[in-house]
């Protein structure tokens, strides 16, 4: 059952998953290679969402701390923040070395940053 209200439950598109179900890689770095193409997404809609606001808050532990409120969890959003800052951090640290702004990875710097990466994620 497709959770058609919830924009988050879509933020990879049919055409991006099939691209990447189709990569000669693993099963394990598709997976992988899945999951840093959705948390760019999300790095992206939360940019898009602050990049108006001039505000001291950190707009990607507030994103989370929103998230969170689903669930009533509190760990979930530390946990989940977490995560996500540790792969912003490996993404810009990527983007940059490659000589590209973070917004416009694309599948393919997805995979070297798969394959490049000496621990799983």
């Amino acid at each position: 059952m497709s959770n058609t209200s919830d924009p988050l439950s879509n933020l990879l598109n049919v055409q991006t998953i099939q691209e990447i179900d189709n990569l000669d890689l693993p099963i394990t770095k598709k997976h992988h290679v899945r999951i840093l193409a959705h948390c760019l997404q999300i790095l992206k809609l939360i940019n898009l969402d602050s990049s108006h606001e001039l505000s001291d808050k950190n707009p990607l532990r507030e994103w989370c701390d929103n998230q969170s409120k689903k669930f009533a969890d509190k760990k979930f959003s530390d946990l989940f923040y977490e995560q996500l800052e540790s792969t912003s951090r490996k993404l810009n640290t990527f983007s940059k070395r490659i000589g590209k702004n973070i917004e416009d990875l694309d599948i393919n710097d997805l995979v070297l940053v798969v394959e490049q990466s000496k621990d799983s994620f």
